[in-house]
C-alpha cells in the first residue's frame, strides 16, 4: 500500500522519511511536508538538530537511535512501535539519516508495516555518499577514473557480513563503505590481498554536510594509521578509488 497524498488520507499511516546527510537545506520538500504533518516522529541518532527543528511542535518525538553496541531499541521493537503508534489513528514518521533504503533497515520496516495492514510510503533522502562527494568536491563516478560505484556495508568484523573482496577490488571503481571505521584494518588488508594497489587513494569522511565535517585523504596502506592520527570516529564513511584524488576542497 502506498500513499499518493497523505494530506487527504485518513489517519493511521506511516512515512519512512530520509533526513539526508545532515544539512537541513538538503531535505526534500516532501520530507519537510511530512515532518510538519506528523503526529509521532521516531528518529535516529544521525538526524541533525536542524532537521528535527522542522517537526510539528505538537508531535511526539521518540528517539530510537542505534550506535555500535548501543541500541536504544532492538529493530523488532522499533517495527512494532511503528505499528502500535499508527493503530492509534495518527500520522507516524520514521525519520532516518540519509536514505531509508540505503543501509537504513527501511526495507525491514516497510515489510513489517505492510504485513500489519497499515498504509505506508517511502520518502527518499540524499544518502551519505552523495553528500560526501558534494561536500568535498569529488564525483563518485568519472569517465577517466570510475565507471561504477558500489555502496558496501563496513560491518566486516565479529558477526559482520562476509564480502566478495575480489569483486570489490576491481580497477576503475569507487567503493563507499558505510559503518566501516572500526573495520579499517581488515578492509584495507582484504582489498590489497584481492589486488588493489596499496597506493589506491582513500578518504575518511566524517559527518559530511554537518558544520563539523572533516575529510582525511589517505591510501589503503595508511588508512588505519591516518584514522588514528586524525581521531576519525563514527559516523564516518570510507571512500576508496581514484575519484578521491579529484577533490577540489582544501583540507
Amino acid at each position: 500500500m502506498s500513499l499518493s497524498n497523505l494530506s487527504v488520507q485518513t489517519p493511521g499511516t506511516v512515512s519512512l522519511v530520509g533526513a539526508g546527510p545532515g544539512d537541513v537545506e538538503l531535505l526534500t520538500l516532501r520530507a519537510w511536508q511530512r515532518l510538519r504533518m506528523a503526529d509521532v516522529v521516531l528518529y535516529d541518532n544521525l538526524v541533525s538538530p536542524e532537521v528535527l527543528a522542522l517537526v510539528n511542535p505538537q508531535a511526539k518525538q521518540v528517539y530510537v537511535g542505534k550506535k555500535k553496541s548501543n541500541h536504544t531499541l532492538p529493530q523488532e521493537d522499533i517495527c512494532q512501535l511503528l505499528v502500535d503508534e499508527a493503530r492509534q489513528g495518527v500520522r507516524v514518521v520514521r525519520l532516518k539519516g540519509g536514505d531509508p533504503f540505503v543501509f537504513g533497515r527501511g526495507g525491514e520496516e516497510l515489510e513489517f508495516v505492510v504485513q500489519h495492514g497499515i498504509a505506508v510510503e517511502v520518502v527518499p533522502g540524499i544518502t551519505a555518499a552523495l553528500g560526501a562527494g558534494a561536500a568535498f568536491g569529488f564525483p563518485l563516478t568519472h569517465r577517466d577514473h570510475a565507471q561504477s560505484c558500489l555502496f558496501v556495508t563496513g560491518h566486516v568484523q565479529d558477526n559482520g557480513v562476509p564480502l566478495n573482496w575480489p569483486a570489490l577490488a576491481q580497477p576503475n571503481q569507487t567503493l563507499v563503505f558505510y559503518m566501516g571505521i572500526t573495520g579499517l584494518d581488515e578492509i584495507a588488508t582484504q582489498l590489497q590481498a584481492a589486488g588493489l594497489p596499496a597506493t589506491t587513494p582513500a578518504a575518511l569522511v566524517y559527518k559530511a554536510t554537518w558544520p563539523e565535517q572533516r575529510m582525511v585523504v589517505s591510501s589503503l596502506q595508511h588508512l588505519a594509521q591516518d584514522a588514528q592520527q586524525h581521531a576519525i570516529k563514527p559516523p564516518a564513511l570510507l571512500v576508496v578509488g581514484g575519484v578521491v584524488s579529484l577533490t577540489n576542497i582544501k583540507r
